[in-house]
């Protein structure tokens, strides 16, 4: 039979567990859904932005904070 400690022990690990596995899929579907920005290797400028998600409206003139760089010539 476990102790109260013991059962305070397995619900507090239980719960921290539960709680970094969230930060982690959070984070994990933030980066999937980051839009890609071609930026041409030659004139270094945006040529053109690709959205993931369905609520995105980014182009050229209205860069998203944060996305991926992707050089292209």
């Amino acid at each position: 039979m476990l102790t109260t400690k013991d059962k305070i022990k397995a619900v507090t690990l239980g719960a921290t567990a539960g709680i970094v596995l969230g930060f982690c899929v959070n984070a994990v579907e933030a980066a999937l859904d980051m839009p890609d920005v071609y930026w041409s290797n030659t004139t270094n400028e945006c040529v053109g932005v690709v959205n993931y998600a369905k609520a995105d409206d980014f182009s050229c003139e209205i860069l998203p904070e944060k996305y991926n760089k992707v050089w292209v010539k």
